[in-house]
């Protein structure tokens, strides 16, 4: 009788990963709270929220009972000439939590969906109005997801490299700072000369898969002021940052200037189904009304607004309309704040950082800085070792809980972080 591990082995691709260099997955056969329990009775701490999408912790009771429910009553449609309340009740709470800008939610079913269709409802717009627009710009070391879309406006890197010659034309920025932000607006208004950019979109104040680097709210709205000062479509890609991540509801609440299209998903529905959303400014909308039918907005997707993913999202929302999810997330957020004091004077760290609910730190290499540096493996095994699930980009460590942490679980993280200090030094 195989096991579930040689059955994987036999059957399943994993996703980011290095097949003949992998080791037997883990089987999980568990999810509680911020814990995972694998066949052995052994349990581990999720403290990256499973690729940043749990929010409230494994099996919430409360969100698996509206699921349930939902699922008892109407599990999905066709979401074409037809509705149903959990997906209108969605968007009607959505809207109330993003700008006040925003009027429209377009559904799908993943992060990169989201942004693809950011992508084509900026491009369209402007074909809707006879203009000709084909290029985008993006910060150098972006990442927006997997499609082919996602893929043209990310950087040029190992996630992409063998599509690079179907990716289409992108001007990149670096990212802005105090030092370099007037050479960065001077390029811009190069690029904006063209006439020919769509849109310029962008991960407000972290980049995650980049190795969570952090920059201002500041910096970002001067840029933003220059793109609308041109009608440029400006497209925030919140799908890692939102719902409270860095400590506002979206990172969009830091900015003065407001996204033109927001792009939504991982923790959307707390961790528990597979979701994206569009939100967009009713300016972009209104492109789109028209008698000729050649304007329409071509798009959609089977599971488009699946009724039992949005009865999920609509009870994450719950949980995260409390203010007990909020105290949490201050609490994170202020013990991440004064354990980067102690990691910044007494450890080999570098670079450490946190917003919100994310802390990140480099670990001293001579490799490159990237996805493919060699101590990430390393890192992952030792805090597997010593239950904690951490997955490492690269070099780059980070931690991104669930919000039902307690004090106690996270000092834990904290001081595996600071033992694992010292095998840096042995």
């Amino acid at each position: 009788m195989k096991t579930i591990q040689e059955k994987d082995n036999a059957f399943v691709w994993h996703p980011f990963t290095h097949q003949l260099q992998a080791d037997a997955p883990i089987q999980l056969v568990k999810g509680e709270g911020i814990y995972f329990t694998d066949d052995k009775g052994q349990t581990y701490m999720d403290a990256i929220s499973s690729w940043w999408v749990n929010l409230h912790g494994h099996c919430h009771p409360y969100i698996s009972e509206k699921v349930s429910e939902q699922l008892h009553q109407l599990e999905h449609s066709i979401f074409s000439d037809y509705t149903h309340q959990p997906a209108v009740d969605l968007a009607e709470r959505l809207l109330k939590h993003l700008p006040v800008n925003q009027s429209k939610i377009f559904y799908s079913d993943n992060g990169s969906t989201a942004v693809e269709v950011a992508l084509k409802m900026a491009i369209q717009y402007a074909s809707n109005r006879g203009q000709e627009r084909h290029t985008f710009i993006a910060f150098e070391n972006a990442y927006h997801g997997d499609t082919f879309g996602g893929m043209s406006v990310g950087a040029r890197n190992v996630f992409n490299q063998a599509f690079q010659h179907f990716l289409f034309e992108v001007c990149y920025l670096p990212l802005p700072s105090t030092e370099n932000i007037e050479e960065i607006k001077t390029t811009l208004l190069l690029y904006l000369k063209t006439k020919s950019v769509a849109g310029f979109i962008f991960e407000p104040l972290v980049q995650g898969a980049a190795g969570m680097l952090m920059y201002e709210a500041e910096h970002l709205d001067a840029l933003l002021r220059i793109c609308k000062q041109h009608q440029i479509i400006c497209i925030a890609d919140e799908v890692m940052t939102g719902f409270g991540r860095t400590g506002q509801f979206f990172a969009s609440d830091y900015l003065s200037e407001t996204p033109d299209i927001i792009c939504l998903s991982k923790g959307l529905t707390g961790g528990y189904m597979p979701l994206g959303v569009t939100s967009c400014a009713s300016f972009i909308y209104e492109a789109y009304l028209s008698n000729d039918k050649t304007k329409t907005f071509f798009h959609g997707h089977s599971y488009t607004a699946n009724a039992t993913a949005c009865s999920a999202a609509l009870a994450s929302l719950d949980l995260m309309e409390t203010e007990l999810t909020w105290q949490h997330i201050k609490r994170i957020e202020a013990q991440h704040q004064q354990f980067v004091v102690e990691l910044q004077t007494k450890t080999n760290y570098e670079n450490v950082r946190c917003r919100g609910t994310i802390l990140a730190m480099d670990i001293p290499s001579h490799e490159e800085r990237h996805y493919l540096n060699t101590s990430g493996n390393t890192v992952a095994k030792w805090f597997q070792q010593h239950g904690i699930l951490l997955r490492p980009l690269g070099n780059v460590i980070y931690v991104i809980p669930p919000y039902c942490i307690t004090e106690i679980e996270l000092n834990r993280v904290y001081e595996c972080l600071l033992a694992f200090d010292k095998t840096l030094t042995n």
